[in-house]
């Protein structure tokens, strides 16, 4: 009974969230209360624990890279970013989408998606400002591009983290099994992008004169506070990278970027804090409540083996189900808890099947890829709504919803054949 009545209070709030009725951090906050209030999750596991309650790794990985993105932002460094973008791009708005999105792409492949759309977001919206056409299909598309590009390597998505420690994966496994489908995914998308932003773009000559006509090197504010900031991120940056071998969890390494800035800057505290966006972490922080008591009551964990189930033990089928049920659910509760969920299963599975690791790319691919399916479906994605709702550019929930379904259809499409080719033929 309780089970029935936790889907219930999910349904409710993620109704709430996706019609946009109230606003989608107390629609997360009051979904949160409600499953404490009912029992079907406690403050020790919606607080405390690992697999079932808040993600403090995300919270804080997220808190750090927005104090130094606050920073970075007195430098002036993303109006010369934008300045050069625009002038590489020589106006057009398309070439300007296509050379954003594999910026975004690369970045998230190294570092991390969540980070990379925190540093691309406020360039979007300078360079758009200046060729006078709406941030919101670049923002899109940028969020997308993020969950594709974190794709290929182990760090470049929160998910890939927990497959690899729980498959026992390495950096150089995900090079080799993940990457070079992703770039094809990624070609595919630019095509995506024309089809479905690209033919709606105009072309400005007069602004795009104008922008050429900028010096980019004006832009910056104080070179003394770059260098700095720069040094500072290269740092943050390499560590996210060399994770597999420091093992410093990204969380704690942009808490100390973070400090570290402050204190050596002259940056005040209260200037560094100013672009946090504690709207977005509040709703992160509700929505991993909700999902976790979905977790206590068994409701997760028994929709993955029921997926699981129907494929009646056959590695084919089971890779397929798995790939296709990790995509779906990923869009609906957000692609790290369910991962964390759904991994010790296909431990079992891979186990079963004589360890064969097909099972792991399979969850891996599903849902990051899912991700891009909703607008909560990934960290990237809710981020990347909070910084559009914070610059006066709101983007709901059905306008990223409409085309990141149809992107993730397309992605999720074409993994099929290359997993049954690769690996089941």
């Amino acid at each position: 009974m309780l089970a029935w009545v936790s889907v219930a209070a999910f349904l409710a709030a993620y109704a709430l969230i996706a019609t946009e009725k109230v606003h989608r951090v107390a629609a997360a906050l009051g979904g949160a209360g409600i499953m404490l209030l009912i029992h079907a999750t406690n403050a020790k596991a919606a607080f405390f624990s690992e697999h079932t309650g808040i993600d403090w790794n995300v919270i804080f990985l997220l808190l750090g890279m927005m104090i130094i993105v606050g920073v970075l932002k007195e430098t002036g460094v993303f109006e010369y970013l934008a300045i050069w973008a625009a002038k590489r791009a020589r106006g057009r708005p398309f070439r300007l989408m296509v050379l954003l999105v594999l910026i975004t792409a690369v970045a998230s492949a190294l570092l991390d998606n969540v980070t990379t759309v925190l540093l691309i977001a406020p360039v979007t919206f300078l360079v758009c400002e200046r060729l006078a056409v709406s941030p919101v299909p670049f923002l899109i598309a940028e969020a997308m591009a993020s969950n594709i590009g974190g794709a290929a390597t182990l760090v470049g998505d929160p998910p890939n983290i927990i497959i690899a420690s729980r498959g026992g994966l390495t950096f150089n496994d995900f090079l080799v099994h993940m990457a070079p489908m992703i770039v094809i995914l990624m070609v595919v998308f630019v095509g995506l992008c024309w089809l479905l932003f690209g033919r709606s773009f105009r072309y400005d000559p007069q602004r795009a004169a104008d922008v050429m006509a900028l010096d980019e090197r004006e832009a910056i504010a104080d070179g003394r506070l770059l260098w700095q900031s720069l040094t500072v991120l290269a740092v943050v940056m390499a560590a996210f990278v060399l994770h597999p071998v420091l093992h410093y969890e990204p969380s704690v390494v942009a808490l100390l970027g973070a400090g570290v800035l402050v204190a050596v800057t002259k940056v005040t505290t209260e200037d560094a804090i100013r672009e946090v966006e504690w709207p977005t972490l509040v709703f992160f922080a509700g929505l991993f409540v909700m999902v976790g008591a979905l977790v206590e009551t068994g409701v997760i964990g028994e929709l993955s083996k029921a997926a699981v189930a129907v494929t009646g033990g056959r590695l084919e089928l089971t890779t397929m189900g798995l790939l296709g049920a990790s995509a779906v659910l990923s869009a609906i509760v957000d692609n790290i808890p369910y991962v964390a969920t759904m991994s010790p299963i296909v431990e079992q599975l891979v186990q079963a099947n004589g360890g064969h690791d097909v099972l792991w790319w399979a969850l891996a691919f599903g849902a990051d890829l899912g991700g891009n399916a909703t607008a909560v479906g990934a960290a990237a994605n809710v981020v990347v709504l909070g910084i559009a709702a914070r610059n006066g550019t709101p983007i709901s929930f059905w306008q990223f919803t409409k085309y990141g379904l149809i992107v993730t259809v397309v992605t999720v499409a074409l993994v099929a054949p290359y997993l049954w080719l690769r690996y089941l033929v």
